[in-house]
């Protein structure tokens, strides 16, 4: 095993929600450097040097892997470890609509829509 290679890999969501497996402090310095600068924080900087750390071999993958998740955690991007249907098989329900209240969608009327929203753009 590579000595940057993640014990149990930490899936995220990335694009629409899809999980993607970041198996190695590699991996997530890649996903790390292509995080859009205008999100980067405190937790960001964090977890990119201490994946440069472990690629570099000065601290254990496994530190790199728990900044790392701390990371997504923080921004919501850490997948959850039981998939949703096997979560609410184990709750009970019989499907993932179950115990859901129907409801009518509220009615949109001419006055609570701006004219930005007329052509897609939200009001200011």
């Amino acid at each position: 095993m590579k000595p940057d290679m993640f014990r149990k890999p930490v899936t995220i969501l990335v694009g629409l929600g899809f999980p993607a497996e970041v198996h190695s402090a590699m991996d997530a310095y890649r996903h790390l450097v292509e995080w859009p600068i205008s999100f980067r924080d405190t937790a960001h900087s964090i977890a990119l040097k201490s994946c440069q750390a472990a690629l570099r071999g000065e601290i254990e993958a496994e530190t790199a892997r728990g900044l790392f998740a701390a990371f997504a955690e923080k921004h919501e991007i850490l997948a959850s470890e039981t998939p949703a249907i096997a979560a609410s098989r184990i709750r009970g329900d019989s499907g993932p609509h179950s115990g859901m209240k129907r409801t009518q969608p509220p009615r949109a009327t001419t006055s609570s829509i701006s004219p930005a929203h007329w052509h897609g753009r939200p009001g200011r």
